[in-house]
């Protein structure tokens, strides 16, 4: 089985974690969150905000914890916790999790084409170009995608000014009340943030990959900080523009929001939107398909590039045969509680696990 261990020269810095995250954080659930969280907290949707934000900071510690003892990717980690065989069937469902997002996030990206702008364009054509473009991406090494994710945050974050041009239609009354839901809700709407943050997990595999890895810890805190930030900023938005109703019943607020922008040399501005999210969008299809890819390279030692073919054809397949607003609603229930439990129930566990073998070993 293949090692863990990077060579220096393939390594980044750990500033670069910082997009790593923050990226990962920023794709599809950007423009939808709202809805959801406008369903169970309401005006108080800050508050679950706010919870998912420092659920994900705890994680983030926890991931940097298990690697201060076992230095590596998860599935040293897993090894290294449980055995060979029962370490690789958890390692198996995280390369079968990794997969299953970035094929999430292209179908996702490619529905919300077809809704917005190209209706009668085949899914498999935008399939077919999206993968031909990770998997040159990805052949290209851990560097090139790194740098791939610093371009796309630097040259897309103009697009968090967009929602303050809704501000002059804003009604501030519709921020209130706030403390009104229970404890309940607040959790569920809690929920519904934490699902729209996932993407920070990828550190599982990338981590030999950062140089002095220990020290990329503040950096990743920062890229979830920021991501927390950016939801905090889109949600007053939504909440002070829609009335709380509506705003339940908008499917993708934060492009309707932007439809409303009209300039004197463009009329539908969210098309502009939604062809520069492409680019915000692109980590979010390389990083998981390059985690799973990689670790099935680690399980069973063959090129990397023979199980990106493999899941590329299985994406490209399910767009041609079963591409439909249900396959995309299965494969997010597929995500939702898988993302839950791993965020909440896992990594404690294994890091449990890991203390309960390194005292075994002292005795």
């Amino acid at each position: 089985m293949n090692q863990a261990s990077v060579n220096d020269k393939f390594k980044v810095s750990p500033f670069y974690v910082f997009f790593l995250v923050h990226s990962l954080q920023t794709g599809l659930g950007v423009l939808s969150f709202q809805r959801s969280l406008a369903k169970a907290t309401g005006t108080d949707g800050w508050i679950s905000i706010l919870l998912a934000g420092l659920i994900v900071h705890i994680i983030i510690w926890l991931i940097y914890k298990i690697f201060s003892l076992v230095p590596g990717d998860i599935i040293s980690v897993n090894n290294h916790a449980f055995g060979k065989w029962i370490g690789n069937f958890f390692s198996l469902l995280f390369i079968l999790y990794f997969f299953v997002l970035g094929m999430t996030v292209i179908i996702g990206y490619i529905n919300v084409l077809h809704v917005w702008m190209f209706e009668e364009v085949p899914s498999w054509v935008f399939a077919l170009v999206f993968l031909i473009l990770i998997y040159y991406i990805i052949t290209g090494g851990f560097q090139t995608i790194t740098g791939i994710t610093f371009l796309t945050v630097i040259f897309s974050y103009w697009l968090i000014f967009v929602p303050f041009y809704g501000l002059k239609y804003a009604d501030f009354t519709n921020s209130l009340p706030i403390f009104d839901h229970t404890l309940l809700e607040i959790m569920k709407g809690t929920r519904s943030a934490s699902l729209s943050m996932i993407g920070f997990e990828m550190i599982l595999m990338y981590y030999p990959f950062i140089q002095n890895g220990e020290k990329s810890q503040k950096y990743a805190q920062g890229g979830a900080l920021a991501t927390t930030l950016l939801m905090l900023l889109l949600y007053f938005g939504s909440i002070v523009f829609y009335a709380e109703k509506q705003l339940a019943l908008t499917i993708w607020p934060t492009l309707t929001l932007t439809s409303i922008i009209e300039l004197p040399f463009i009329q539908r501005f969210e098309y502009i939107i939604i062809s520069w999210w492409a680019l915000v969008i692109i980590p979010n299809m390389v990083i998981p398909l390059w985690a799973a890819s990689r670790g099935y390279k680690r399980l069973f030692n063959v090129q990397q590039k023979y199980p990106l073919w493999v899941m590329s054809i299985l994406i490209l397949l399910i767009n041609i045969f079963f591409f439909d607003v249900d396959s995309l609603y299965i494969l997010y229930k597929i995500i939702n509680p898988y993302s839950v439990c791993f965020l909440v129930l896992y990594l404690p566990l294994l890091l449990v696990f890991i203390n309960i073998k390194k005292v075994g070993k002292r005795l």
